[in-house]
This record gives structure tokens, sequence and C-alpha cells, in this order.
């Protein structure tokens, strides 16, 4: 195991900061247990558990199930599902104190629920510590979503603070009312990251944060020739944990596996219509510059972006990692010569204008001042 650790000392594997955390929301009937029964059949060697309110309600294939107690239900993939009961926070800690180590979290809530106070449950108590919220995944019943549901607290919160909507049961309606739903969550959230499913079929590297990161031979084929630089200023690291929406909830803090199977993801990614765009340099970025890009110049039709970033503001080495619009920007030292590697997933992406947008990002030789980078 040593050997292991020793190995990936130089991969972009991140400081261990707690169990990542996705928090599933939508309304009765628009495929929360679908897309959870999806995650659990499809983990390519991840422990999950996902915590629900009656996993019964589930129906997990009995060929999966290795065992059954009163709120657990164990698979033969290791992956575990928990009845929440009356305390998140007690369901929670169930997981965690389990022997055997599982590498993520998925969390649904009730239909009728916002979001919210599930995810300040993770932010705001002891948990903080011991997790990092992801994601908000809102699934939304393209078939069922009557227009008078926008007027509803709760479901007006469930877009709100959605990293990414599922616009599910596609298949069901006509693009005139699909594009309607889209205007209509464009207006509670204005660019709204929104994939269109049917039965909850979604890529999990879209909506999990693990197994995208595994070592530097995902930038085999990167040009990083012949960047563009361009001058930059200071910054206060308030892109940690910065948050696009109306609200403030995400969580400044960061997490990686070390998986075998980034490769798998890939091609899964292609197969399902998406494609992911990766960027390197061996030259810093600009914080100013990298946050405009953010605010200003990333696409609706991105939903994920992961990176190790090297900033000339900063000696660190930083984890970038997005969902959505929400991102986290977290550091440690740096073990090795320092460098930017990044990857965009999304659809229809124009390779070419994003990167030379993130050439942009980076900083003129004689603002590198040589604060002792790679020492």
């Amino acid at each position: 195991m040593q050997s292991a650790v020793t190995h990936n000392s130089q991969s972009m594997d991140a400081p261990k900061q707690g169990m990542p955390v996705t928090i599933i929301t939508g309304f009765l009937g628009s495929g929360k247990t679908t897309l959870l029964n999806h995650i659990l059949n499809n983990q390519q060697g991840l422990k999950t558990a996902v915590l629900v309110n009656e996993f019964g309600e589930i129906g997990i294939d009995n060929e999966l199930i290795v065992s059954t107690d009163e709120n657990m239900v164990e698979l033969n993939n290791g992956c575990i599902c928990c009845t929440i009961n009356n305390d998140l926070v007690d369901a929670v800690y169930k997981v965690l104190e389990r022997e055997e180590k599982l590498d993520y979290l998925v969390v649904e809530t009730t239909g009728l629920a916002d979001p919210l106070p599930v995810a300040l449950t993770f932010l705001g108590t002891e948990l903080k510590d011991l997790t990092r919220l992801d994601s908000i995944i809102t699934v939304v019943d393209a078939a069922n979503y009557s227009l008078d549901l926008f007027n509803s607290q709760a479901a007006y919160s469930q877009i709100a603070y959605g990293d990414v909507i599922l616009l599910n049961k596609t298949d069901l309606v006509d693009e005139t009312t699909l594009n309607e739903l889209e205007r209509k969550i464009n207006e509670v959230k204005e660019g709204a990251r929104i994939l269109r499913t049917k039965r909850s079929q979604v890529p999990l590297a879209l909506i999990l944060s693990v197994g995208l990161f595994e070592s530097d031979k995902y930038f085999d084929t990167v040009d990083t020739d012949s960047h563009d630089h361009h001058d930059h200023d200071h910054h206060d690291h308030s892109a940690c944990g910065h948050d696009h929406h109306d609200h403030d909830h995400s969580a400044c803090g960061h997490d990686h596996h070390d998986h075998d199977h980034h490769h798998d993801h890939s091609h899964h990614l292609e197969n399902d219509g998406f494609t992911s765009i990766s960027f390197q340099s061996d030259k810093p970025f600009s914080i100013r510059k990298f946050q405009y890009f953010l605010d200003n110049q990333l696409p609706t039709n991105i939903f994920r972006a992961k990176g190790i970033m090297w900033f000339d503001e900063s000696p660190k080495r930083h984890i970038f990692h997005l969902c959505g619009k929400r991102f986290t920007l977290d550091d440690e030292e740096w073990k090795g010569q320092p460098k930017n590697q990044i990857v965009l997933i999304g659809q229809n992406l124009d390779r070419e204008t994003l990167l030379t947008q993130l050439e942009n990002c980076l900083c003129l030789p004689s603002t590198n001042r040589g604060k002792g980078f790679g020492k």
C-alpha cells in the first residue's frame, strides 16, 4: 500500500479532506429513485453510500444484495443503502464509522423538500470537517412538471440551488415543451446547467466528482506549445468556495481518489455524446484572469471541470473542482514541478475557443517574480 502512495505522489490526487457528498433533489415522480439505481448499478469500482428516506422504495435488484438489516442494505459492488430515519447527521455518522472505506455519499431529499437545509447540514454542523458538499443535482420531470410549480417555494429552491438540472423524461414530451421548461428554469436560475435525460441515464462523471484525475497520463495528448501571455493583477483568493448562484453554500475543500478507471469514464462520456477538453501548461495562471474566465466565459454546456492549478500569485498547488457553476479551490504544497492541468467536460464544446481562453489566463513571463515555485 505504501508503494502505491509513493507511486502516485506526482499524480493528480488531492488531499483527502472529507467524503464528497452529492445531494439529489426533485419533485415526486421526477426520477430520483431511477437515478439512484443508475448510480448504484454503475459504480465502476467505487464504493458509494446512498442515504434515502426509505430504501425499500428504491427496489434494489436482489442479485446485488449481500445483506440487509433494519436500516441498511449492503450490495455486492461495495455500495450500501441506508435509511435516514429521523436524523440525517446520525445516518451520515453511521456510514462514516463503517470499517470499510467508502468513496462517495449520495443523499436523496424528499420530493417536497427545499435542498438548502440538507446542504447546510453538511456545511454548518460537525459534518463539515468530515464531508465535502460536492454538488446538488435537481431532477425535473419534463412530462409532468406543471409550469405552476415554478410558483412553489420548494420547487423554486430545488432549481435555484441545483448545480446541474436533469431535465428528465425528455422522450415523453415534444421539443416546444422542453424549450418552454428550459426557459422557465433559466428565469429562476440564469445560465442554468441543464442536461436533458431519459430514464435518468446520465454519465456519472458529470454528476459525481470521483474517477477523473488519477495521473498525468490523462494529458499525454495535450498540446502545450505556443501559449499567449497576459498581464495579471493580485487576487484575495475569494475564488475559494466561490459560488455564482444567489446563495453561498459551497464548501472549500476538495477530494480525489486513487482509482484506475479514468479511461473508462472518458470512453463512457464519449459514447454518451459528451466531450472532454484537456489543457496543460508549464506557465502559471493569473488568478484574476482565471476568475474572469469562470465568471464571464464559461459556457453553460460545461457541466464539470477539474484541475491542478498553478497561480502566479501563490506558491501553493491548488486543486480546482467545478460542478455546474459552483467551484471549490483547495491548496497544498507542490510535490514536483508546478504546472497547470485542467479538464473541461460538456456537450458541443468549442474546443479552439476554450483553449484560447485558457491560454489567455496565463501570465506574462515578466510577471513571474520567482517565488520559489518547484523548489
